[in-house]
């Protein structure tokens, strides 16, 4: 999925700012790539950016309107398919992750048509997979696992591609969820593939490289969440990692949306270097990422120098201080 850039951010009205996570997650890593947002009339949720209509936008040189919002269901409002479909006829793509569809709306699809436009529906693949082969690919390749979702795992592999890029060394970003993929520009989100065929889409994400370039994986859910450990397992099996490193949020009591305690970060390691062997024997941790978001900075700090001790390993929060020691880590055990 190629989608051109740059983008016009569509709010909608949406009621509160945890709504527009998706944009956010677009601003947040590729400013460069936004011209502006559209925000409907009692819109809660603001990404900064200069409101802008559609033919601003597309004056400005926008080339798609991404619907940057989530909701329960992944439904698409009736009232929100008027301005798509006058961003389509103002010669723009659209591109949305929610689970509806844009082409089985039918007033979008004749617009899609009639102007030539194309619709991306970043949840979902025209690509027909082949299953995973497990045999080992040329190129090195790094995932973020997590004790639980929404701990940090995108975020993580942002900042890790960011600080290679900045050293000078090869890597690229490798998206597996919606947002990824709107931030990357391309990549699969594994959790619309059908459950056969996730070890080989994640095989596809990161094909043969170059021996000296690593691909940064973008980890989904957790080994241990009984919701999503089907997705993470293929995941891990597909990608081949020779590095991983453990995601965590250290204020949660029990996994989002189910009542079973988190793991530690030792059982994630150890699980995940168990699974993780069936396809790469050397898959080794090579760092801790800790969401600190909700601790003070004072209890931040202590919190991962401590757990980074416990642990033998480098630990940090991607936003708050930085990936360096990780990536000093990973330049020390590969040299590259």
């Amino acid at each position: 999925m190629d989608i051109a850039k740059p983008y016009l951010l569509f709010l909608g009205d949406v009621h509160d700012q945890l709504a527009a996570k998706t944009a956010m997650g677009v601003v947040d890593w590729r400013p460069e790539w936004c011209v502006g947002q559209m925000r409907l009339p009692g819109c809660k949720a603001d990404t900064g950016l200069p409101d802008l209509s559609i033919t601003e936008a597309a004056a400005k040189g926008a080339k798609t309107m991404v619907v940057g919002v989530v909701n329960a269901g992944g439904v698409l409002p009736d009232h929100w398919v008027t301005e798509i479909v006058a961003a389509l006829e103002a010669g723009l793509d659209v591109a949305t992750g929610l689970h509806k569809r844009l082409s089985s709306i039918p007033a979008i699809a004749a617009a899609a048509a009639r102007h030539g436009r194309k619709l991306h529906d970043v949840r979902f693949s025209d690509i027909n997979f082949t299953t995973g082969k497990g045999t080992k690919r040329p190129g090195m390749r790094l995932l973020t696992v997590g004790t639980d979702c929404s701990v940090g795992k995108k975020y993580t592999a942002l900042a890790i591609d960011r600080e290679m890029h900045k050293r000078g060394l090869s890597s690229d970003f490798r998206a597996t969820g919606q947002t990824g993929v709107l931030i990357s520009g391309r990549g699969i989100a594994l959790d619309a593939v059908v459950a056969d065929f996730i070890s080989g889409a994640a095989e596809w994400i990161c094909p043969d490289n170059e021996p000296n370039h690593w691909d940064i994986v973008e980890g989904q859910g957790s080994l241990f969440h009984p919701s999503f450990a089907g997705v993470t397992l293929g995941l891990l099996h597909g990608s081949q990692p020779d590095a991983f490193v453990v995601c965590h949020e250290p204020t949660r009591a029990t996994m989002r949306g189910v009542k079973h305690p988190l793991p530690t970060i030792q059982q994630v390691i150890d699980r995940t270097i168990i699974e993780g062997q069936l396809t790469n024997p050397a898959i080794a941790c090579i760092g801790i990422a800790i969401n600190t978001e909700h601790l003070s900075d004072e209890v931040a700090r202590t919190y991962l120098k401590e757990t980074g001790e416990g642990h033998g390993l480098p630990c940090v929060d991607p936003i708050r201080t930085g990936v360096e020691p990780i990536i000093d880590e990973l330049i020390r055990r590969y040299g590259r």
